[in-house]
């Protein structure tokens, strides 16, 4: 983009004037990454959050809900599909569904992605972005790299066109953080053809809305399996209500001799724990930008994603306490000019203790660390890293 460049006002620059508060590259410094597509995506999408979703956000908040036509405006409108695809838009799902801002699949890149989450924060708070594309962005990726081919071309087509909602479902009352001591069953029945499930998840983020819950559960003592579960007969779902974040669905959930078809296993029987895993990184992105083969980037990246997850989420509880601060009691009032940061201030803990706590992160960090010095020192050849 150059100077020349226009922008929908017809001004040269795109976005705010306010001093920092835009990218350097919205407003005409050059960048080998960012080009013309990129900014036609950030135009159309920040025109998309100012109409659909900030002049609501805090009514859908306060009434602790996510109305569904706004997920059926964001399939419609181009915003799912790339969620779910990552870096690169496979040519099956090119094929059925549009990208917003009228960009090429064959353009998209990793920016793109970061530009549709950078603008849908805009918003303030995190209750909204989760609800809306948090399972597609985060939990479809794990179906469409490990799903069967039939499991794949349905559930893409329901979720992505808006008219089925996706959740993840790990954390139990029990198992937080040590996915371990996870206690949910399913048993295989004797004719072969289904798994019962028995067990409870806590804080399922979109757990009110999904009509898929991707679950994570124990077939044996030692082995872990991923299940696409439906909202069938033994599956129910109890609100939480919690300080923030109130438009996430968050959700308790039950699951009473529930019959999962064996069609429903994503990945490989007893290889759950691993198919959820490479899919956290939203489409294995930072492998893929890092040009790194997944084990290398898996024992040399973790630890240092880890550290970056903990002190992002440091940095911005400073910086949402300093906002408050500043607006004084503007931004303790619900509603007004400051209700995007009163409610980033009741929603910041939902953004830094959930996918690990500050503590656990930095342990984490620490451990991975050591693993890194142990592995580099008993070889050379880092790239047949086992861990």
């Amino acid at each position: 983009m150059s100077l020349s460049t226009p922008s929908p006002n017809g001004k040269w620059y795109h976005g705010s004037t306010v001093p920092f508060a835009e990218p350097a590259w919205s407003r005409g410094s050059p960048s080998p990454y960012l080009k013309d597509s990129h900014r036609r995506l950030r135009d159309a999408m920040r025109t998309w959050v100012e109409t659909h979703v900030i002049p609501f956000a805090s009514e859908w908040e306060e009434k602790q809900t996510l109305p569904k036509e706004i997920y059926q405006q964001a399939a419609a409108d181009g915003v799912l599909m790339p969620m779910a695809a990552g870096k690169s838009i496979s040519s099956e799902l090119a094929g059925s569904f549009q990208i917003m801002g009228g960009v090429k699949p064959e353009e998209w890149d990793g920016f793109h992605d970061f530009i549709i989450h950078d603008e849908l924060n805009r918003v303030g708070g995190i209750g909204v972005p989760n609800g809306l594309i948090g399972g597609v962005t985060l939990y479809m990726p794990a179906i469409l790299k490990f799903g069967s081919s039939n499991l794949k071309k349905r559930v893409a087509k329901e979720v992505l066109s808006g008219q089925k909602r996706l959740a993840l479902a790990i954390t139990e009352p029990d198992a937080g953080s040590d996915v371990q001591s996870l206690a949910t069953r399913a048993v295989l029945t004797p004719d072969g053809k289904h798994y019962k499930v028995n067990g409870q998840k806590k804080w399922i983020t979109g757990g009110m809305y999904a009509d898929y819950f991707l679950t994570l559960t124990r077939t044996s003592k030692t082995a872990m399996t991923m299940l696409l579960i439906p909202r069938i007969e033994g599956v129910e779902t109890r609100h939480m209500k919690m300080s923030g974040s109130g438009s996430a669905g968050t959700a308790f959930l039950d699951f009473d001799d529930v019959l999962v078809p064996v069609g429903n296993v994503v990945g490989e029987v007893g290889a759950g724990l691993k198919s959820i895993i490479s899919n956290f990184n939203h489409e294995s992105l930072i492998f893929q930008h890092a040009s790194l083969s997944p084990e290398d980037a898996d024992l040399l990246l973790a630890g240092q994603i880890a550290q970056l997850k903990a002190h992002s989420g440091i940095v911005l509880q400073n910086v949402v306490r300093d906002a408050v601060q500043i607006l004084g009691g503007i931004g303790l009032t619900r509603g007004g000019r400051g209700e995007r940061v009163e409610r980033l201030w009741r929603d910041v803990k939902a953004i830094t203790v959930p996918g690990g706590s500050e503590e656990i992160m930095l342990e984490l960090s620490v451990k991975r660390a050591l693993r890194v010095q142990t592995t580099l020192e008993g070889k050379s050849d880092v790239g047949k890293s086992k861990i």
